[in-house]
């Protein structure tokens, strides 16, 4: 999957603050991304975020 920094990408789950939204921060075995309804920012797995992925933006 290509996923670059500074993309949008939409997840199949919602964050508690009721975005589907993320902006991808960093790129590598793992990913850091943030929420774009709270800031919240998160680092995740890159084999679990391929999993959650539903579109990319």
């Amino acid at each position: 999957m290509d996923i670059q920094v500074g993309n949008i990408i939409k997840l199949k789950k919602q964050h508690p603050c009721g975005s589907f939204e993320w902006e991808v921060l960093r790129v590598g075995a793992d990913f850091r991304i943030k929420c774009l309804g709270c800031g919240h920012q998160v680092m995740i797995s890159r084999k679990t975020l391929e999993k959650s992925i539903k579109g990319i933006r």
